[in-house]
Parts: structure tokens; sequence; C-alpha cells
């Protein structure tokens, strides 16, 4: 009997329990009232959202005076809880940040998450940006990098890098002003730097302490060029987030591009289980973490309570476009296509491959042969194993050849065709949906016959390397594919693949041989 107390028409979170009483799902609503009796009404459900009302127990609430609140509060309770049902974004990329680690002479390092200890600079929506100015401050402060500081000076203090805090040749005074600088920097506060290190250097040189202008010079002149390049690289004036999705079979799958100022700088890609407000979800959840852009781009438009949650969490307006035609709406393409490619892409292969071969199913799991040898010496054989398209690699197989003679492909191939599957065979083994060979008629009728003593019957086909034409048993004529052809470039990858594993046993075997 699920426990649903009189529930008020106002905004808050509702709060789902299941009969232990842990927290399965967490929402908000502008009525909890009428939010939560939908879920009990709506006889049209999506499969998790069915799953979730069979498993609810008791029902939860916590008002808040607006919808904005109800966001906040929302996100933060999923952060501490984080329930079942909830959309889960642990599967993307995350920003790095730079650390300034709690040590006696800091360092500057790249940080996946925050701790607590040292102080933290970012996050940095792209790694290559983020390891250059990393790089930078470290070389233009002459900061140290070891992990454990030695007892003499090394290399990078020799040639001007480091100023070897180790050894003693700089105070920790001197250090820290340092490391203040670098944080100066990292934190975007250049202006104010460049003020303060050209202060420095006349009150140096004004003390005759020439070394010291000196520094403070290059320093100004190493922060004059990356101003210089900052601008040159950041034309435009503001930040804009772009997010598409495709959802799938009780999934979502979305993108989100980040374009720095004029120029794409990252994209992140996630997955979660579909809800029906799953857009809403996704937003307030990633950027409860991450920087509110000025312009958020998106293929429809969300709630006024979200719009609201962004514009707080920015602290001033947060555009919210939903292009219809132009160069945004051309960018919200781009990212359909990239969930396409990123996604959908292996389905594309294996079914331009079904249709080429004209296989009566999507071959699933394919098995691909090649044999290696060195002037019919240490021949070896090779097996490569693609499920679902993907490399299987704890699945590849090695077969070093016993009975073929020097050089003779057919009969190596036919050893390791018969070795493969009259062991899949004696074991109950699955079976693959197709079977490659690399080479032409010769290895084919190898391993077709191979087959047919062993009683099995599966679709092989072999490639031959001159022409990249692929040979299929009964048909007269080699099968010729254009070579931007989808199915093609999936055997040709195959083929590759199995070859580089064969080569690389043909080695070790002759490193073996030379070392008795």
């Amino acid at each position: 009997m699920i426990k649903r107390p009189k529930l008020p028409d106002k905004p808050g979170c509702y709060i789902f329990k299941d009969s232990r009483e842990k927290i399965i799902y967490i929402g908000k609503a502008k009525s909890l009232k009428k939010r939560v009796a939908s879920y009990f009404t709506n006889s049209r459900q999506d499969p998790k959202t069915e799953a979730l009302v069979k498993s609810i127990a008791h029902v939860g609430f916590i008002v808040t005076d607006n919808e904005v609140e109800a966001f906040l509060l929302e996100n933060n309770l999923i952060k501490k809880n984080q329930p079942k049902y909830n959309i889960d974004l642990k599967d993307s990329k995350r920003y790095a940040f730079i650390q300034e680690t709690d040590e006696d002479f800091p360092r500057l390092v790249v940080a996946r998450n925050r701790p607590g200890q040292g102080r933290y600079y970012g996050p940095f929506v792209s790694g290559a940006e983020r390891n250059s100015i990393l790089q930078f401050a470290i070389r233009t402060f002459r900061l140290r990098t070891c992990k454990r500081m030695p007892k003499r000076p090394c290399l990078r203090h020799s040639i001007k890098l480091c100023d070897a805090p180790c050894a003693g040749k700089i105070s920790k005074g001197s250090y820290m002003e340092r490391i203040r600088s670098a944080g100066k920097l990292l934190s975007g506060k250049t202006d104010s730097l460049i003020a303060e290190l050209e202060y420095g250097m006349r009150d140096a040189s004004a003390n005759q302490d020439y070394e010291k202008a000196l520094t403070a010079r290059d320093q100004l002149n190493a922060l004059a060029y990356l101003s210089e390049k900052q601008k040159m690289e950041r034309q435009k004036t503001y930040d804009e987030d772009v997010i598409n999705f495709i959802a799938h079979e009780g999934r979502v799958y979305l993108i989100l591009f980040n374009v720095h100022k004029g120029t794409l700088v990252n994209k992140q890609d996630f997955v979660f289980g579909y809800t029906d407000s799953f857009i809403e979800e996704f937003i307030v959840q990633y950027y409860s973490e991450n920087k509110v852009p000025r312009e958020l781009i998106l293929p429809q438009p969300v709630e006024g309570a979200v719009v609201g949650f962004l514009d707080k969490k920015r602290g001033r307006k947060v555009s919210i476009t939903v292009p219809k035609i132009g160069e945004k709406r051309q960018l919200l393409r781009l990212v359909k296509k990239n969930i396409e490619l990123t996604f959908f892409g292996d389905e594309t292969k294996l079914s331009a491959l079904m249709s080429r071969l004209k296989l009566e199913m999507s071959p699933s799991v394919i098995e691909c042969f090649d044999i290696s040898h060195l002037s019919g010496t240490s021949t070896v054989g090779s097996m490569v194993q693609f499920r679902n398209a993907k490399p299987d690699k704890p699945n590849y197989r090695r077969f070093r050849i016993r009975t073929a003679g020097p050089a003779d492909d057919f009969a190596a191939i036919a050893e390791v065709v018969r070795r493969r599957y009259k062991r899949l065979r004696d074991e109950g083994a699955e079976m693959p949906d197709l079977v490659v060979i690399d080479g032409g008629r010769g290895q084919l009728n190898s391993a077709t016959c191979e087959l047919e003593k062993l009683g099995l019957r599966l679709p092989v086909i072999s490639i031959a390397k001159k022409l990249e034409e692929i040979y299929l048993p009964g048909l007269r004529f080699p099968l010729r594919l254009m070579q931007k052809d989808k199915a093609l470039m999936f055997i040709q990858e195959m083929r590759d693949e199995a070859h580089r594993f064969a080569i690389s046993y043909n080695r070790l075997l002759r490193k073996k041989e030379i070392g008795r």
C-alpha cells in the first residue's frame, strides 16, 4: 500500500521511497498535488516511469516559495541521495581544475575533482587550453614540478625553469609570492598582475636589484604575449553552449558543445534513462556544477523555472534560443550529426554490411582471421573478434601453425579455422554471425572446406588486398564496393586489426628464436 500524504497545490520537491524507505526518485513541481497525482493516473508512461511507479511505497515532499527554489533544492537532494531513477551524468567527461597543492612549496597540477585540500582554479572547458595555461604559469614563475623535493637541484634549475627551493636557492616568502602571482593569472586577474609586476620591476631597479627586475621584466613580456594571443583567439564577446539529443529505446543520447567566444573548445557526451522532463533535469544537474554561458542554444523550449534557475546561477540574464533557421540552427544540426556518429555509427556499419552481403541477420559477432610469416618462417595465425562493431579484445586468439608447410597460406588458414571452430563446436559455445578471411578465393575455399568437414554452416567471406575485392561462396565473380562504402571500410578495419595482431605475434616468436 502506497503511503501518500495529502499534498499541497504549491511548488516544491516530492520524494519517492521504496518499501525499505530508500529514496528512489526526487522531482520538482509547480504544483506538488497535480504532479504526483499524474504518476498514478497517467496510463501512458515510458518503461522507466512504469518501473518507478511499481517501486514506490512512500511519498514525501518539501514545499518551496517558487519553482526556482524547487529546482535548486531538487538538485541538492539528488546530489546528496543519488536516487536510482534520477538521471545519472557520471558517464560524462568532467572538466578538470588546476590545483595549487597544500605543501610548504606548492605545485600546480591538474585535478579532476576537489577533495578540499589546497586551492583550485577553473574548471577549464578545454583540456588544451588548461594545459597551455598551466605550463605557461609553471614556466613563467619558475615553479617546482617534482612530487618529492630532491636534495639537490635538478636539470630544470640548470636551464632556469625552476629556482630550486629543494636546495634553498629561493626563500619560502619569495616562492609564495610567485605562487600568488600564478594564482592571479589562473584566476584571470591579468591586469592586476601586470600592474603588480611593473611596480615590482621599478622598485627592484631603483634598489639596484637588477636580477629581480630582470625576472619581473621577463614575466611581463610573457604575459604581454599571452594577452595578445588570447585577443587574437577571442574575437566574439560571449560564450554559448549548444545542446541536442536523440531519444532511442528508453535512453537519451545527448551531446553538449561548449563554444567559447566563437570557438568550439569542447564536446561532452551523456547517456541516461528517458523521462518526460529529462532536458530540464539535465540542465539543472549540469549547470549546478558548471559555468552557465550567456546563451544556451536548444532544440526545444524549457520551463520558465529552468530559465530562472540559470539566471540565478549566472547572476544575470541567460538567453535561451530555439533557432528555426540560420547559423544557430546549423549548430544544432552539427551536434545531432555528432550524436549519430558517436552513438549510432556502429549500427550504421552493421546495417551496411548486412545489406551488401545480403545476410539474413545483423552480424553482431564477427571473427576475422589472418596469417603472418617471414619468408615462410615463424608462421602464425590470428583471430580478432568484433562484437557490435567494436573490437572485443578479451576474445582475440593467436595460433602457432603446427601442420601447414612453409609459406602455405591456404593450409595455414585451414588449420586455424579448424582449430577455432572445432573447439567452439565441442564446447557448445557461441558461434559468430560472420567469418572474415584475409585473402582471396583460395583462402576462402580452404576455410569453407574446413567448416563443412566440421558440419558447421557459417557465413564466410574473404577480402583480397590488391584490389580490395570481396569473395563470397557460390559467387563466380568477386564483389567490388566503392572505396568510401561503409561496409567495405568496416571489413578493411577488421582485416587490418587481424593483420596487426598476427604481425605482433610473429615478431614475438622471432625474438624468442633469436634469444635462444
